[in-house]
């Protein structure tokens, strides 16, 4: 039985884990829900030692990886993945950027630091926008009365179906695709406000108004997400991982999930 191992059992890696799972593989892994404990040093090199595979979704702490700050050594000689974020590209002013372009220039430079020593140890490094899935997407802030749409023309962002993260993972684990950068997002980067629109058509209701950042009152995180400004590039993936995503636009997504809660 083939076995993976993975560094922070949270939203999208939980998922992963489930579906390696349903394959026929064995998962270990950190975090609350996992079975290992991330600090037993003792159990974490055991269990890599009986690893095909390695995983990390732990973001950096302190402006360092804690995994390779503690395991890197361990991971020299085993194919790797690693969950970074499109933050490692920065603001590119609405225009697309894809692996190729800078990265390290923007807010994000502790993730895109990491990313860069886990392209350097030899992995897969997974850069992936916002995430959104059941529980998780703009319905549920519009339900929690947190939904906003900010003033702000041309902004544009890119995001990704947590469903379709854990397809190109599956794709590039059991297809042994090669060490580098993969941007997995949908093909529609669109604004923040047409998505919360479109999740208010979903639940009937009406959409907030039109505000500033001052006037929504964001938060300083809630505010650097809106300093940036991108198109993501997902055509490695397809050509590489022969991944395509099942939900090519946050319309489809959203409806997915309108559609699951119903059911539910």
């Amino acid at each position: 039985m083939a076995r993976l191992f993975i560094f922070g059992l949270g939203y999208t890696a939980a998922r992963i884990a489930e579906s390696m799972e349903a394959r026929g593989w064995r998962v270990d892994a950190t975090g609350s829900s996992g079975n290992v404990a991330f600090d037993d040093e003792d159990a974490v090199r055991r269990a890599l030692r009986e690893s095909d595979q390695v995983l990390s979704s732990v973001p950096p702490a302190e402006g360092s990886d804690p995994v390779l700050d503690r395991y890197g050594r361990d991971l020299e000689t085993l194919p790797l993945a690693y969950l970074s974020s499109t933050g490692v590209y920065g603001d590119a002013a609405g225009a697309w950027v894809d692996e190729a372009s800078p990265t390290g220039g923007g807010r994000r430079s502790a993730r895109a630091a990491c990313d860069a020593s886990w392209l350097a140890l030899g992995a897969r490094a997974f850069r992936l926008p916002g995430i959104y899935g059941p529980g998780r997407s703009a319905l549920d802030r519009v339900r929690e009365g947190k939904a906003h749409r900010i003033d702000l023309p041309d902004q544009i962002f890119s995001r990704v179906h947590v469903d379709d993260i854990v397809a190109g993972l599956v794709a590039a684990i059991e297809g042994g695709a090669p060490p580098g950068a993969y941007n997995l997002g949908d093909d529609l980067p669109a604004s923040h406000n047409a998505v919360t629109e479109e999740a208010c058509r979903l639940l009937g209701a009406e959409p907030p108004p039109l505000q500033t950042m001052d006037e929504a009152g964001l938060s300083p995180m809630a505010r650097g997400f809106y300093a940036e400004n991108r198109r993501v590039a997902n055509g490695k993936a397809k050509r590489v991982l022969g991944w395509s995503p099942a939900y090519p636009t946050f319309r489809e997504g959203l409806a997915a999930i309108r559609a699951l809660e119903r059911h539910a």
